[in-house]
Formats: structure tokens, C-alpha cells, sequence
């Protein structure tokens, strides 16, 4: 019977993943940096690949260090940037791009019009983001 919950973080600069018994307590738990690029300046984009990796890294780590198997994880829980974007080929799961990060501002621009047409509250409304 499934008896262990984990959870999934990931995060701007590292992935996490935490395995919890049903008493809620931490059985086990791994973290993996990963990295940022800069390759403009405003610009912030991350390896998809990488961003992949580390999560399933981090999974096998806990399942390892606690010596379960997925099957005995009754439920997983995540979160991660959000407002990241990431694009891919609907047909091979290929990603197209590196993955644009939240701290990114080559849309500055954009927001800022946005902001200059008084749409930032309609925007705010809809996304629960500001432009």
C-alpha cells in the first residue's frame, strides 16, 4: 500500500524533493543547484533539460535514500516559477528554446505600454500578474 507523499520544489536556482511518511515527517531529502544564463544583459534563461534533470535526480535521490520504489508514493506534490516560459514541439516533446525565465525583462517594453494603455489592472485581473 502507498504510504508516502512527496513533494517537489522546483526553483529558480535548485530543485528539491522531499519524501514524507503519513505522519507528515521527513523520511528523506534532496536538493540540486541549477544553474541561471545571462546571455544579454536583462536577459534570464535556464537549460529545459537541465531544469528536467535535476527534478528527476533529486526524485531517484529520495526514493534511493529512503529504499522505497515510486509505487509505494501515494500522492506528489509540486511547485515550481510559474511565470517561466517554456516552449516545445507538440510532436517531439522537443524543447525549441532555453526556458525564459521569470527575472527576465526583454518584455519590459511590452509591460510598459500595457501599463501606458491602463490595462495593467485588467491584466492583474486575469493573470494575477503585474505587468
Amino acid at each position: 500500500m502507498a504510504k508516502y507523499i512527496l513533494s517537489i520544489d522546483q526553483g529558480t536556482t535548485s530543485s528539491r524533493a522531499i519524501l514524507y511518511n503519513k505522519a507528515l515527517q521527513v523520511i528523506a531529502c534532496h536538493q540540486q543547484e541549477l544553474p541561471l544564463n545571462y546571455p544579454k544583459p536583462g536577459w534570464v534563461e535556464q537549460d529545459p533539460e537541465q531544469i528536467w534533470q535535476t527534478v528527476y535526480h533529486c526524485i531517484i535521490a529520495v526514493l534511493h535514500q529512503a529504499g522505497i520504489n515510486a509505487s509505494d508514493v501515494a500522492g506528489i506534490g509540486i511547485t515550481n516559477q510559474r511565470e517561466t516560459t517554456l516552449l516545445w514541439h507538440r510532436a517531439t516533446g522537443k524543447v525549441l528554446y532555453p526556458a525564459i525565465v521569470w527575472q527576465d525583462r526583454r518584455s519590459s517594453k511590452q509591460c510598459q505600454q500595457l501599463k501606458d494603455q491602463g490595462l495593467d489592472t485588467l491584466l492583474q485581473k486575469k493573470t494575477g500578474l503585474l505587468a
